[in-house]
């Protein structure tokens, strides 16, 4: 496993394996760190596909608000390396905050529609963070997939406007979201709860599958309806604060009156247990 810290260390080294791989594909992830399964899925969903795998290890400040946890976003480059070499990883990217950026940024790239509501809306900039940093990183790569977590769904329908709109020669391959046993979606975040906290916020997962459940027969349900179900059941969590939880269609992001017409919504939400914000979703079919 090859680790480059500089953009033109892992440049060179990708262009040595295609290079001597003509007809090679190459997958990147682009990560923050802290690794756990989720991120070791993605890894090996690309090892099955490509013949070379990159990771990238980047806590991106572009995409942290003022008050947000960048400096006590956890880090563990030691265990990151362990869980990269053991998913078959072949080069992992580990730039420095200088050397993604040397000067400050005058180039944002701000994806609109799709980033206004959810998180978008309770994370100011955020977005736009997410945006510019993977188009730097697709830029520097340059890989023929891209693999990204559907826990982060929204973040996933901007990355793909992005490469949509900006007819980037990369496929984007969303993965499905793992969770623990309990239902609880990794989340390097998890670390952050309490015990207790860590008891509750099992509800999450709870609330999607009262929804889903809800979307077998949807007879007259509304996303209304189905909006305040899934609000009740969080609520019964003593500890859980709603930052949103919300019905909306896939992967527009608009609101709906009625499910009359949809293909596919998604049940997005984003909670809050004692100081740790973690997000959840439940992409769902409409039935005939």
């Amino acid at each position: 496993m090859i680790i480059c810290r500089t953009i033109n260390e892992l440049r060179q080294a990708i262009r040595q394996h295609r290079s001597s791989h003509l007809d090679s594909k190459v997958g990147f992830v682009p990560t923050m760190g802290y690794l756990h399964r989720g991120h070791g899925s993605l890894l090996e969903r690309a090892r099955d596909n490509c013949s070379l795998v990159v990771l990238s290890i980047f806590v991106n400040p572009l995409q942290f608000g003022p008050n947000e946890d960048f400096e006590r976003y956890p880090r563990d480059e030691k265990r990151d390396l362990e869980v990269a070499q053991s998913a078959g990883t072949d080069i992992v990217f580990l730039p420095q905050v200088a050397e993604m950026y040397p000067t400050p940024t005058k180039t944002v790239i701000t994806v609109s529609g799709v980033t206004e509501r959810l998180c978008g809306a309770s994370r100011p900039g955020h977005f736009d963070g997410v945006a510019t940093v993977v188009s730097k990183l697709l830029n520097i790569v340059q890989p023929d997939f891209a693999y990204f977590g559907m826990k982060d769904a929204q973040q996933v329908a901007v990355i793909e406007q992005m490469v949509y709109d900006l007819n980037m020669p990369v496929t984007i391959v969303p993965c499905p979201t793992l969770r623990e046993e309990d239902g609880l979606a990794l989340s390097s975040r998890n670390v952050y709860l309490s015990d207790e906290e860590r008891r509750q916020a099992i509800v999450l997962s709870a609330a999607l599958a009262d929804a889903e459940a809800l979307m077998q027969d949807a007879a007259g349900l509304t996303p209304d309806r189905l909006q305040a179900v899934v609000v009740e059941r969080i609520q019964s969590a003593s500890l859980a604060h709603i930052d949103y939880a919300e019905v909306l269609s896939y992967p527009s992001l608009e609101p709906i009156d009625s499910f009359e017409g949809a293909d596919r919504i998604i049940v997005a939400l984003a909670v809050k247990f004692g100081k740790t914000r973690l997000i959840d979703n439940r992409i769902l079919h409409i039935p005939a």
